[in-house]
């Protein structure tokens, strides 16, 4: 299953492949290196000394090392193939066997990245992620760098597709996390999520023994991010995850709202393509506000209320955003913008927290008690394995139970990882819950249960949880996935992600996410069949228009809104592109670079001249901190880059980590002037007396110019003392 460990007990599996992969699962403590962090643990609790005990634990270790990477494998940002006798000799290496469906494994990205921030690979620390895939789905090299681009992952990662490596490291389940020494010599097993602290203590303890003993190497790998492909990227799509419709009051128009995930922002569009408001700026935060200056991380499943109102699941900001479309305003509704372990919920807005929410649906009903219609937002909260629900009027509901109007509770799934139908909603289990769709007149809610490959059907009567299509009788055995239509749990599907219930039949459409395909269920009799639709590359949202014929799917791989449009018995006719219009765009890039730009000091660096037809650019910085400056380790370091021109292209438009800022843009022309490209630093340094913080704008002016090169690369290096800023320039 995609991930064995959940409040740190072991499910295992009964199916007869995952026997012979997990053959190990039960062992003596003293057979495997899994179990040292617990040894470690009990060390520590009887310990005065935590730094001495680690160092002693680390002299005392004994395990062989591990074996080497095969060759002919395939990496991800890096040049050129990694092993430990070569590249990372003389690292202290984390291992990070994940794989890209798993919600667990998202969640220690960020511990990952933080990691990183802190100990760069020159401080002798090199991270990398090791896939072993779950999905067939997920073996593919072209599927994982996708992930590896859509998730910002900016290690190492290596697709370990015969699971060699797992295998040789006596790894049994998503996430595991392993630590080596400098000769490739296990100290540390971790594993589910939730070690952040652990993982930070051993790895500063193991730097400091290791170095103590002169086994530390300073020297750089061969890093070349996967992100910097992104700018051969035709579209203003980013990984767009969710769509939903909404039509005016009297039928003539159809809006649609698209999660464009990748870009972190939403965007409101006429159903020709037209957009009418980008919804945040484009970075990665959380910040409420003005359509213009709010943030969201990885935004998912969205849903409007009426024509003005927007709910949004922002998945990695574990919160839930409204959108007031006639205020442009973004408001936190629910959650604290940190990853939660809350299973059971009951506060309000932003005081509760909640874990990944990746789909949200409007529930009306009619209340109990005064017999008013109500509104309740459904939400999959796939983080915990559960349904929630945030009820939006105060409301009378299951059993006479009363919500306040703000209140944010679990309603359904034990949080175990299962797919266990039953008529206790609590008592239910599901697994990374990813899609909803509501059938109002039945009062039921369809669930896109995605690592049980599974449509499950909750009914919002009574709470009882059926099986529509898909998954296995047996709820602990998460490998059920294929592709086959059919009836009940003789149909397969494989990690589905997105749900639409048709406006005038019994009609559910899947978006199957990992078979690349489109499905029609029929609810009545819990059958499934294929829709004919050709090309899509991980679909991950689907809506229906109001007229029953067209579906809008968000094609997440491909970086665009594919329409599908049906005949009169919701078959597949034909499928084109939906060509965006980003030109009533409502505000101007430049402007807003040039607002923001002029409240802290800007400093110039040389002109580059380039093309006149455009071309790319890569920009790198090197920070050199003077004079007793350095650094705050505790505090958060951020970046971002900002384009003059909506036609250009940028990889990344931000991060926390200045030891390694690696920028390419495409830049498209011709043009007649100078344009800017404004790169935005805050950071946090201090002296030994006081800390200072630093907000400032390097600009990067550009002149295009007939003749001149579409290729170059400046490399700025940037001396900070507590009083100024330097810049050298370097341009190849």
């Amino acid at each position: 299953m995609c991930t064995c460990f959940l409040r740190n007990s072991v499910y295992k599996i009964e199916n007869n492949l995952i026997v012979r992969m997990f053959s190990r699962i039960i062992m003596d403590e003293d057979d495997s290196i899994g179990y040292s962090h617990q040894k470690l643990q009990s060390l520590l609790q009887l310990s005065n000394n935590k730094d001495v005990t680690v160092k002693n634990y680390i002299k005392s270790v004994t395990y062989h090392p591990v074996k080497d990477f095969q060759n002919g494998l395939e990496w991800f940002n890096v040049s050129e193939p990694l092993f430990f006798s070569k590249h990372l000799k003389g690292k202290v290496v984390l291992l990070d066997f994940f794989t890209y469906c798993c919600i667990n494994c998202m969640h220690i990205l960020p511990d990952l990245k933080d990691l990183e921030n802190e100990f760069s690979v020159e401080d002798g620390l090199v991270v990398v992620g090791v896939h072993s895939a779950k999905f067939e789905n997920e073996k593919k090299s072209k599927n994982i760098l996708a992930a590896v681009q859509r998730y910002n992952i900016t290690h190492p990662v290596v697709n370990d597709h015969q699971m060699t490596m797992w295998e040789n490291c006596d790894v049994h389940c998503w996430p595991t996390l392993l630590l080596l020494g400098p000769n490739a010599n296990p100290l540390v097993m971790l594993t589910g999520e939730g070690h952040k602290e652990h993982l930070h203590f051993y790895i500063k303890n193991a730097l400091e023994y290791y170095k103590d003993q002169q086994k530390i190497s300073n020297h750089k790998i061969p890093l070349k991010l996967a992100c910097h492909s992104l700018i051969d990227i035709n579209s203003p799509l980013l990984f767009p995850g969710k769509i939903a419709s909404c039509i005016n009051e009297d039928v003539s128009l159809e809006h649609l709202a698209v999660s464009d995930t990748g870009n972190h922002r939403i965007l409101f569009l006429k159903n020709d393509g037209t957009l009418l408001k980008q919804i945040g700026s484009g970075n990665a935060g959380f910040k409420d506000g003005n359509f213009q200056i709010a943030e969201f991380n990885a935004p998912q499943g969205l849903v409007f209320d009426g024509k003005d109102v927007i709910f949004v699941a922002d998945t990695e900001n574990h919160a839930i955003r409204k959108l007031d479309l006639q205020n442009e305003i973004v408001k936190t509704v629910a959650g604290t913008g940190f990853q939660g372990n809350d299973y059971k919920g009951g506060r309000k807005g932003k005081v509760q927290e909640i874990s990944s929410p990746w789909d949200v649906c409007i529930y009306n009903i009619t209340d109990e008690k005064d017999s008013k219609q109500k509104k309740v937002l459904m939400i999959a909260m796939a983080g915990t394995h559960q349904i929630w629900a945030l009820f939006l009027d105060d409301t009378v509901w299951w059993k006479n139970q009363s919500y306040s109007a703000g209140t944010c509770v679990a309603i359904a799934g034990s949080g175990r990882e299962e797919n266990r139908n039953n008529q206790y909603p609590h008592a239910a289990g599901f697994a990374q819950p990813s899609g909803l769709a509501i059938h109002s007149s039945n009062k039921e809610i369809y669930i896109a249960d995605s690592e049980s490959s599974s449509i499950r059907r909750l009914s919002l009567l009574d709470g009882k949880v059926t099986c529509v299509v898909g998954g296995d009788k047996n709820p602990n055995n998460l490998f059920a996935f294929g592709d086959k239509d059919g009836k009940l749990q003789e149909a397969k599907l494989q990690h589905l992600l997105g749900l639409a219930l048709a406006n005038k039949a019994d009609i559910l459409f899947a978006a199957d996410t990992y078979n690349h395909k489109l499905k029609r269920v029929d609810i009545t009799t819990n059958t499934i069949y294929t829709l004919s639709v050709a090309g899509l590359n991980e679909p991950g949202g689907v809506t229906v228009s109001f007229d029953d014929k067209k579906l809008y799917v968000a094609d997440t791989n491909n970086h665009c809104i594919k329409i599908v449009t049906l005949d009169d018995k919701l078959s597949a006719v034909t499928t084109t592109t939906l060509e965006l219009n980003m030109s009533q765009h409502p505000l101007k890039l430049s402007e807003l670079a040039a607002a923001m730009s002029s409240k802290v000091p800007t400093y110039n660096s040389k002109t580059i001249t380039i093309s006149e037809k455009g071309g790319k650019l890569k920009l790198k910085f090197n920070f050199n901190f003077v004079k007793g400056l350095k650094l705050n380790p505790e505090s958060v370091q951020k970046w971002s880059v900002k384009s003059p021109n909506k036609r250009w292209f940028i990889a990344p438009t931000s991060g926390n980590n200045i030891n390694n800022i690696d920028i390419i843009c495409k830049v498209s022309g011709p043009h007649l002037d100078k344009d800017n490209l404004d790169c935005f630093f805050h950071l946090v340094t201090c002296t030994d007396e006081f800390c200072i913080p630093k907000k400032f704008v390097i600009r990067q002016p550009l002149l295009f110019q007939e003749g001149a090169p579409s290729t170059l690369e400046s490399i700025l290096n940037v001396e900070v003392d507590p009083l100024q800023i330097l810049i050298i320039d370097k341009l190849n």
